[in-house]
């Protein structure tokens, strides 16, 4: 579809495109649980499939075994319908992700507050920065972007794009130049001209982590000598379509810096919607945002019902 048709489509709701980009995740998931609990009981046998098929869904055999417990409990060997099932894991799925589904907030006591934005390439982090600065301009805040990702003169030229569509001050330097003094001189400047908030891009490079490691960290350091408590806060991008490896992602940018929350992006894409639950499962943290598509309003703060619903095949 050309942007122009694109533009020209109706516009459905956030939770249609939800339902429509978590698609691919909840049909494996509707099948093979159609496929286990057709006139059965709920017996051993049948939990057994569930959890297998649970952790094939990208769930986590943590979260797997916790659900088919959580099922065991108020049904085992009663007859269950493939309906109630789905019906019964959308509550205990919600329940885990109501703890983590925090709506990413601005301390009115900073100006600004800075927004640090991680994780490997391919992501979607420029992306991210974008919608992120569409929506707290449409919220009347005054936003600066810092093109911090100096390795690719692309993610210098996409940023500058997506701040002249949100209308926000982007601060670039040409490639190769150092990141960390960039942030700096956006963060001087932001605080000079009084911007709400600064969000800061970054390079990702899992492939030399001493690296990443470094220059993450010099960014931080460097960024404190004008404000001791910044990042107000430090966002790590995950691509749902990595699946189980995204838990590998959390682990190192934990050990690189201190990550304050989540986005999920390109859930659209995969039919690996489940690492979302495992994710929360097992680090706590709070998932402000996923994203269904590439449209600006694609990216939506996270509720843990709606998710949960959809990612069960549910109205």
């Amino acid at each position: 579809m050309t942007e122009t048709q694109r533009e020209a489509a109706p516009k459905r709701g956030w939770l249609a495109r939800l339902r429509d980009g978590l698609g691919r995740s909840s049909s494996k998931l509707a099948t093979g649980i159609a496929g286990i609990f057709t006139k059965r009981r709920l017996d051993e046998a049948a939990l057994q499939e569930l959890e297998e098929l649970l952790i094939a869904g990208d769930l986590g055999p943590a979260t797997a075994a916790k659900l088919t417990a959580g099922l065991a409990k108020t049904r085992f060997d009663q007859e269950i319908t493939p309906e109630e099932v789905r019906g019964l894991l959308a509550q205990e799925i919600a329940a885990i992700l109501q703890p983590v589904a925090r709506p990413l907030t601005l301390d009115p006591a900073k100006k600004p507050h800075v927004i640090l934005v991680v994780g490997v390439n391919g992501t979607g982090k420029t992306t991210t920065i974008g919608k992120l600065a569409q929506r707290f301009r449409e919220e009347r805040r005054q936003v600066m972007l810092a093109a911090a990702d100096t390795f690719r003169a692309a993610a210098i030229e996409q940023l500058k794009i997506w701040g002249e569509r949100a209308g926000a001050t982007v601060i670039a330097r040409e490639s190769g130049a150092d990141a960390a003094g960039l942030a700096y001189d956006a963060l001087a400047r932001a605080q000079a001209e009084g911007a709400d908030v600064l969000l800061i891009d970054t390079a990702g490079r899992l492939h030399n982590k001493a690296d990443l490691m470094a220059g993450l960290q010099k960014i931080i350091r460097v960024i404190r000598k004008l404000d001791p408590t910044a990042p107000q806060d430090c966002l790590l991008v995950l691509d749902a379509t990595t699946g189980q490896n995204a838990h590998q992602q959390v682990e190192i940018f934990l050990q690189m810096t201190e990550v304050t929350g989540l986005v999920v992006t390109k859930l659209d894409g995969t039919a690996r919607g489940g690492v979302v639950v495992a994710l929360a499962e097992r680090f706590k943290l709070p998932v402000h945002a996923i994203g269904v598509g590439e449209a600006v309003d694609d990216l939506k703060p996270f509720e843990a019902e709606s998710f949960a619903r959809s990612l069960m095949g549910l109205a």
